[in-house]
């Protein structure tokens, strides 16, 4: 056997071999298959915490701001969920301060800067009704006071 025909059939072994052969890192670049795959989902997340409280310390029924910040969230993002909760803090003679405080958020797959600036002027807006010094607003994770 000539030598540019062993070097033929070497390359044409080699190719065959490179074909059945999946390097691991390629293999662990793919994404899992599991129950999820192929699923819709949305990617974003807007939290808006509302306050239990008036005049920062004034324990109030929420309830009123709460149906309208759901009833924002749904027209903008299609639909949202509130959910009730306590925040606490420590004030300067170590006192831990507790309020109540629900969450209404709502996930979307879409969150363009027009949408941000709409929920954050509603956060300034009830800011100001509510007479609070600030009111928290959660974007993916990162939690802003809005003042």
């Amino acid at each position: 056997m000539n030598s540019s025909r062993l070097k033929v059939l070497l390359l044409a072994l080699m190719l065959l071999l490179g074909s059945l052969y999946i390097p691991s890192t390629t293999a662990n670049a793919r994404a899992p298959k599991n129950a999820l795959s192929g699923q819709f989902y949305l990617t974003h997340v807007v939290k808006l915490y509302v306050p239990g409280t008036i005049h920062q310390s004034e324990p109030v029924d929420n309830t009123p701001y709460v149906d309208r910040a759901l009833t924002r969230f749904s027209t903008m993002f299609g639909g949202a969920t509130a959910i009730n909760g306590t925040g606490g803090w420590v004030n300067d003679s170590g006192q831990l301060i507790k309020e109540k405080v629900t969450i209404v958020y709502s996930f979307t797959d879409k969150l363009t800067d027009q949408r941000i600036d709409e929920v954050v002027a509603y956060a300034k807006a009830l800011k100001l009704e509510m007479t609070q010094s600030s009111v928290s607003l959660e974007v993916d994770g990162k939690l802003y006071f809005i003042q």
